[in-house]
């Protein structure tokens, strides 16, 4: 049994907060967030595969990556800011799709008696490209992920 997902994204501001904790190792999930093998293996919904093109997670580094299925792949672009280990990514985020309109995504990584404790929280470039994001999906893919990570840090 995977743990509950929080997502949160309260009308009139354009951020998205999600919560979740992992039955492992704070050095084991932050590694599944910065090694690109690993990050494919789990990142969206079990129906599409991620392919990574490139994923340089350090300060500085950017990254790029193709998700989807047979109907077509998305590119996702963005750099990260600043990379702690086993405590803090801040990057930022762009859907291919939507040209010009960057995400700014922290998170956090908290051990809690061996456990871990991720909270991410997202900043849109408006309420209404927040909602656009929503409305893709984009919480069924996160919550899906999540329990895909949870198989992988179990085996």
């Amino acid at each position: 049994m995977s743990n509950p997902t929080t997502i949160t994204a309260d009308s009139g501001v354009p951020f998205v907060d999600t919560v979740r904790e992992f039955d492992a190792p704070v050095s084991a999930v932050f590694k599944a967030h910065v090694d690109p093998d690993l990050l494919a293996k789990w990142l969206g919904p079990r129906s599409t595969v991620t392919k990574i093109t490139e994923y340089n997670a350090t300060t500085g580094g950017s990254w790029r990556y193709e998700s989807g299925d047979d109907s077509g792949m998305y590119g996702f672009r963005g750099v990260f800011h600043t990379v702690e280990a086993d405590a803090l990514i801040i990057q930022t985020i762009e859907f291919e799709g939507a040209p010009n309109q960057v995400v700014i995504s922290t998170t956090m990584f908290e051990e809690i008696d061996g456990r871990t404790r991720m909270s991410a929280h997202e900043v849109y470039p408006s309420v209404e490209a927040r909602d656009m994001a929503l409305a893709t999906g984009m919480d069924y893919g996160v919550i899906e992920g999540y329990e895909r990570l949870d198989e992988l840090l179990a085996a």
